[in-house]
């Protein structure tokens, strides 16, 4: 390893973000942060310094991947560049603030998501540990990612989370703030100056980004992802994330819309509303707000009592529909619950918000509902749905289901797909249940063999693939105006992600011999957000990273297939 202060040559930061878009502009604002304090930032992680693994905690599986990324992080240093550094970010750190250091003792930094901002000295000190650590005989490494993983789900398990009685949530300051070296060491039991990792995570996050707050895009120059809110009020039983997240925070609405306009004026073409629940937005910055307005009934009251010219999300929305340029928006991670007639009226005046909605209702049967803590009913979903669809026409409807939850009975899971094939979602992902320690519905009885969870998911997803494919062919024939992605050659194709940490499985394993072949671009269209949903492959010439205009040729069970109108532009 090069040393950077004796040489003067700049600190060389390489990042691995996992998990969902909110975590990834995290790791824009941590990789924005670097580069202003004159870091370089590489994608080859042998030429790195100091390589930053971003982390989700979301569910098991999420968390497994996390483990696997930094142990193999550490083995790839091992055996190229010892003397890099390796700092963890992001949800896992949060989660397990205290037992990580003991558990991962390759790694040298420990950063909790208020912390973003202050990765510059962070990065500083895990080099400086790394360098203490190369020079001194005392070194042990973590026990594999099996155990590892094994033993936080067992001390999640046994962890007295001081939940909220009323809404299953911590209390402020369950587990205390770690910022010193000198106290983690003395918790793990490291001896000697500089072998303790260092640790700065707040227990209950209170960060939020600002427009001035500097950015390195990972997405694609065509798109981005805005936040508009960070944290989550709600109770749901089976989530881990209002613990590692925080209470719900929104932005100042001026400083979203200043960011929008910087966007814009980058060359961006679809901004993404993201944040743990976007309808909430601007609910928080009412004078002396409460946070208990989870329910339909009382969200509407609180909306309904609110002064003139408060903020909320239809404010929002109309402040990014007068901002020029042509552009889309997206709206992302909506609560059933806080949907308003005053939102679905917006939605249809503002042109310029894709006709897509975002909205996992997670189940429909009353009594999966009520184990959940969603504060819907199935008899609400269906009404609410009917008034989007008829109050913005042509919307697209995605959601998420949790197949095997606690207590669900065939009954129950023949009730969730009979209200698909009413409903006739035009995007839909499934979650078989993840039982989370620290959550409300990880302590309950009757949780469902995993034999059949992924039976109920693969059924399920069995119907959604009927209803997909009847989608897509009543597309065909139609003209669309898409934003165009880049080329795509049918390896791509065929090497294409099928399943989301957030938004569950979304296409089946099963063997796309009905995919176009030959040499096509990708684009979306409005009903199409990045990442998640389906595409359109368009065969000819296309403007990479604009709007055009095609017509439907075809299509296969989730994509469509298509050819330029000589209109494109």
């Amino acid at each position: 390893m090069t040393d950077s202060k004796s040489t003067g040559t700049p600190i060389r930061v390489g990042l691995i973000s996992l998990g969902c878009a909110k975590n990834l502009v995290d790791a824009e604002i941590m990789l924005g942060s670097l580069v202003a304090e004159g870091i370089e930032i590489t994608n080859d992680a042998a030429l790195a310094d100091v390589v930053i693994v971003n982390t989700c905690s979301f569910i098991d599986a999420a968390q497994e991947e996390s483990v696997d990324a930094i142990l193999e992080s550490a083995a790839l240093r091992e055996a190229r560049h010892r003397g890099q550094g390796l700092v963890v970010s992001g949800c896992l750190p949060q989660r397990f603030t205290e037992e990580l250091p003991k558990l991962l003792p390759e790694v040298d930094a420990f950063m909790g998501i208020d912390q973003v901002r202050q990765i510059g000295g962070i990065v500083r000190q895990a080099l400086a540990h790394r360098a203490e650590r190369m020079n001194s005989p005392a070194k042990r490494g973590s026990q594999g990612k099996r155990k590892v993983s094994a033993q936080l789900a067992a001390i999640d398990a046994k962890h007295p989370h001081a939940l909220d009685r009323d809404h299953g949530r911590p209390v402020d300051g369950h587990s205390p703030r770690l910022a010193s070296p000198t106290a983690m060491g003395a918790m793990s039991g490291a001896k000697g100056p500089g072998l303790e990792p260092l640790v700065d995570v707040h227990a209950r996050p209170t960060y939020i980004p600002d427009y001035a707050t500097p950015r390195f895009r990972l997405t694609p120059p065509h798109f981005a992802y805005l936040k508009i809110a960070e944290g989550c009020n709600h109770p749901c039983s089976f989530c881990i994330i209002p613990r590692m997240r925080g209470t719900h925070r929104s932005r100042p609405q001026g400083d979203v819309l200043e960011e929008a306009r910087l966007l814009l004026a980058d060359g961006v073409k679809e901004l993404n509303l993201i944040s743990q629940d976007s309808t909430y937005y601007g609910l928080d910055l009412r004078p002396n707000h409460s946070r208990a307005i989870s329910s339909p009934e009382r969200f509407a009251a609180a909306a309904k009592d609110l002064p003139p010219q408060s903020t909320t999300l239809c404010t929002l929305l109309r402040g990014l529909q007068s901002l020029p340029g042509d552009f889309w928006v997206r709206l992302l991670y909506t609560h059933p619950a806080h949907w308003t007639d005053d939102l679905i009226r917006t939605i249809a005046e503002c042109p310029k918000v894709a006709r897509y909605v975002d909205i996992p209702l997670q189940h429909c049967h009353p009594t999966m509902l009520e184990k959940m803590r969603r504060e819907t009913t199935g008899d609400y979903l269906k009404e609410l749905l009917a008034r989007i669809r008829a109050g913005i026409p042509g919307i697209a409807l995605r959601t998420t289901f949790i197949v095997g939850f606690p207590g669900e009975t065939e009954e129950h899971f023949e009730y969730l797909l009979e209200f698909m094939r009413q409903m006739r979602f035009e995007r839909l992902g499934i979650f078989t249940y993840s039982q989370e320690e620290g959550t409300v519905a990880g302590r309950m009885s009757g949780q469902v063999a995993e034999e059949v969870k992924a039976k109920r998911r693969d059924r399920a997803m069995a119907v959604q693939r009927e209803i997909a494919a009847a989608t897509c062919a009543a597309h065909v024939g139609q003209t669309l105006r898409v934003l165009v992605e880049g080329e795509a050659s049918f390896e791509e194709l065929r090497r294409a992600n099928v399943s989301s940490w957030e938004h569950g499985l979304l296409r089946g394993a099963e063997n796309r011999s009905d995919m176009p072949r030959g040499s096509y671009l990708a684009a979306r269209a409005q009903a199409d957000a990045p990442d998640i949903d389906g595409r359109v492959y368009v065969r000819g010439k296309l403007p990479v990273g604009h709007f055009a205009c095609v017509r439907v040729v075809g299509h296969t069970t989730y994509d469509l297939i298509a050819e330029p109108l000589e209109a494109s532009r």
